[in-house]
């Protein structure tokens, strides 16, 4: 199905994790958490003059190779203005990448009435010490904007080591 991007590894990730902490899979709704069977992680997406926020539809069961192909579907129908009505409607969860425009960090703004967001800044290296050793490695900065009517900042942190760790275990996402 092609390349496999960065973001193609993220949203991954996140499906993975969004298993494990489901309450950033949810709606806060009538006073009340709505957690979702299906995981459906929107892409935000600059489109015309504004931002859209579709999304891949189901992304827990999807290999890496079916969300690289998804994911770029999606962005050429976004652009185009083919998408679906339930692509718009349907997410659960949202990931904003800026790191193409050489943003190192920000604050993702929550997509109602989802109830969490990742921000994922751009990849760059990074002096890092590893076994006592300076080295150079490849860094990002992701940051969770979460509804702390569902989840503390405890669980996001938990959420944020799952994404971590496993984009640091890549052949994990092969499975």
């Amino acid at each position: 199905g092609g390349r496999v991007s960065v973001n193609d590894l993220i949203i991954k990730a996140c499906g993975i994790a969004l298993k494990k902490y489901p309450k950033f899979n949810s709606h806060f709704v009538d006073g009340a958490i709505q957690t979702h069977s299906q995981i459906n992680i929107g892409i935000a997406i600059a489109a015309g003059e504004g931002l859209i926020i579709p999304a891949i539809m189901d992304c827990a069961i999807k290999s890496l190779g079916e969300v690289a192909v998804a994911s770029k579907d999606l962005i050429a129908r976004a652009k185009t203005g083919t998408l679906q009505p339930q692509e718009y409607t349907g997410g659960t969860f949202t990931i904003s990448n800026l790191g193409m425009y050489d943003v190192s960090s920000f604050t993702a703004i929550i997509h109602p009435p989802q109830a969490a967001a990742l921000a994922v800044g751009t990849v760059a290296k990074r002096p890092v010490v590893q076994n006592d050793v300076l080295a150079v490695a490849q860094m990002m900065t992701a940051t969770l904007s979460a509804d702390h009517r569902v989840s503390d900042g405890a669980e996001g942190a938990e959420f944020l080591i799952e994404v971590k760790s496993t984009l640091e275990s890549p052949y994990s996402l092969l499975v």
